[in-house]
């Protein structure tokens, strides 16, 4: 606790969203559980172990003494959230949440949800992916799967992608990817399908070739994505949706999976791509043991 207490004191507040204290990297001997967001004008406290009231009390009180240190004529607004193997609890500790609250990264706006269940909205670990796809998506077509709430579809149309086909089993993530669109003043160029992918190749095809493939599925979702068992079904059909020299970002979040298993899982499956690079992560989620990190590889098909 003491190293999160401290690190507290270096913590600067920009306009974007942004990961300030990542404890699960394994760089802070004590706090391997804490992890601070800010989702302006919100700062997030996670914990992936229960808090008793008196450690709860004692990081409320050093957020609010460096809050007040920076900001000292606004009031403080904190959000706990305690999560681990699929419970969540989430507490208002300080201030307000704004409805709707929306947040920046790299010029784009995205709604999020703090109080709602494990998932905010937009993952913060991703942002350098998004940015790629923003940097190459130029007169593509982009595939989106795994949608969640678009993050990668708006990067893509910023970037100028001719067009982006979203895909997702829940429809309920896709309409907020709609209203991520529309904050972004992009009211066509997307389609947004609410389908299991599994079931969609067809139709997929059909909307294809894409020049961009983007593949962002969860790691262990029962009944709609387990990564040892699925991602081999997924990458398998991935060279015929791609167009002539279309690139593919396969991105996998699972500290128990490696780069080598997504590796030889295109190796025996997909031969016809060609592994390029892993890209970095953002700086705040240093990990003490980058395989244990987001992981997102960078295929092309070999012409």
């Amino acid at each position: 606790m003491q190293s999160f207490i401290q690190a507290l004191a270096s913590i600067e507040l920009g306009e974007d969203a942004a990961r300030l204290f990542h404890g699960r990297g394994g760089h802070y001997v004590g706090s391997e559980h804490l992890c601070l967001d800010w989702f302006a004008p919100v700062l997030l406290l996670t914990s992936f172990t229960p808090l008793e009231e008196a450690d709860l009390s004692v990081c409320h009180q050093a957020i609010a003494a460096r809050w007040q240190a920076l900001h000292p004529s606004t009031p403080l607004n904190l959000v706990y959230q305690y999560r681990s193997a699929g419970e969540t609890f989430c507490q208002l500790l300080a201030g307000e949440v704004p409805e709707p609250h929306v947040v920046s990264e790299n010029g784009a706006r995205f709604q999020v949800h703090l109080m709602r269940g494990q998932n905010h909205g937009l993952f913060l670990d991703m942002a350098n992916g998004r940015q790629w796809v923003r940097e190459n998506a130029r007169h593509k077509k982009v595939l989106n799967l795994f949608a969640y709430t678009c993050g990668f579809s708006v990067a893509a149309l910023q970037g100028g992608a001719d067009e982006v086909v979203n895909m997702d089993m829940s429809k309920g993530a896709l309409a907020i990817g709609k209203q991520n669109h529309l904050l972004n003043g992009f009211s066509a160029g997307a389609r947004f399908l609410g389908h299991d992918i599994f079931k969609s190749w067809g139709k997929l095809k059909k909307l294809g070739p894409y020049g961009i493939i983007v593949a962002d599925p969860p790691s262990n979702q029962k009944g709609s994505f387990v990564a040892t068992k699925d991602y081999v079904r997924l990458i398998r059909r991935l060279p015929e949706l791609l167009a002539d020299n279309g690139e593919v970002l396969l991105c996998l979040n699972a500290p128990e999976l490696d780069t080598h298993f997504l590796r030889q899982q295109v190796e025996e499956a997909a031969p016809a791509l060609e592994y390029i690079e892993r890209l970095a992560n953002p700086a705040a989620f240093i990990d003490v043991s980058e395989e244990k990190s987001l992981k997102v590889l960078r295929y092309r098909l070999k012409g």
